[in-house]
């Protein structure tokens, strides 16, 4: 029964996914900084879906708390999730001038639904979300998206937080916005990886006790200019845009290596 219910799920949007799971151990968790003491760990298996990554190198986590994490192959995006956050870790996205052309007129499903590929112990509900006062918030947008496959995918709960609503509206939309005005006139591909920062005391939300976070963050990066900066941005109603900070600052703060090998003026 159960496994018929998951397949219903998954043909409920069309070619809703192609990647597969395997398992990887860590979450990341804000104050990080401390975890350069801990040995480096495997990145993920996103053998299905690298082209999401430059250089196809898969972020490496140095994280000091155990998790359930799995990465999760979508038609735009690539997620590493945790059962344990039941949330993703981090969303990565390559995007380009053409591909933001084509996803300009593209209508948004607005169809919200959890992953079947994820186990329900390890994955948020649409309930978690009722009167929780927090936003469906997307870390790869939806306005990213170039076809209506992709545009589908993007409302798995897999790809995303719980946001504060004028957070998600105002200074994040403003963040994604400028990601895609910049992208349009870069020389080439850009990559973007975006995800939560979790207070060790992160609020939870719903039955599934979805976590939180404190922060958002949002790291661009052009390999032709060998340029990458991030956007961070706290998760309140009164967060402001703020300056972006260096790649050196992302990875001190996050205890993750995003580009690892890549060269970075």
């Amino acid at each position: 029964m159960q496994q018929t219910k998951s397949k219903a799920l998954i043909n409920s949007v069309p070619r809703l996914f192609s990647g597969r799971i395997t398992a990887l151990v860590f979450i990341l968790i804000s104050g990080a900084a401390q975890a350069k003491l801990l040995p480096t760990l495997p990145p993920a298996d996103f053998t299905q879906c690298k082209q999401f990554f430059a250089g196809g190198k898969v972020p490496v986590f140095q994280a000091r708390s155990p998790a359930k994490a799995r990465p999760l192959c979508y038609d735009a995006f690539a997620v590493l999730h945790s059962g344990t956050t039941r949330t993703p870790l981090y969303v990565a996205e390559r995007i380009n001038k053409s591909t933001l052309q084509d996803a300009a007129g593209e209508k948004r499903s607005n169809r919200f639904f959890a992953d079947a590929r994820l186990p329900a112990s390890e994955r948020a509900a649409l309930d978690d979300y009722k009167g929780s006062g927090y936003a469906r918030g997307h870390m790869a947008p939806a306005a990213n998206m170039a076809n209506p496959e992709a545009m589908a995918q993007s409302f798995s709960l897999a790809n995303m937080v719980p946001q504060a609503p004028r957070n998600n509206s105002g200074p994040w939309a403003g963040i994604e916005k400028a990601t895609r005005k910049y992208a349009m006139r870069a020389s080439g591909d850009v990559y973007v990886i975006t995800g939560p920062v979790f207070d060790e005391s992160a609020e939870v939300i719903g039955p599934n006790r979805v976590r939180v976070p404190r922060y958002l963050f949002k790291l661009v990066y052009d390999p032709v200019a060998q340029r990458a900066w991030a956007h961070w941005l706290e998760n309140t109603e009164q967060a402001r845009i703020g300056r972006p900070i260096e790649y050196a600052e992302l990875v001190r703060r996050t205890g993750i290596e995003f580009l690892p090998g890549l060269t970075i003026r």
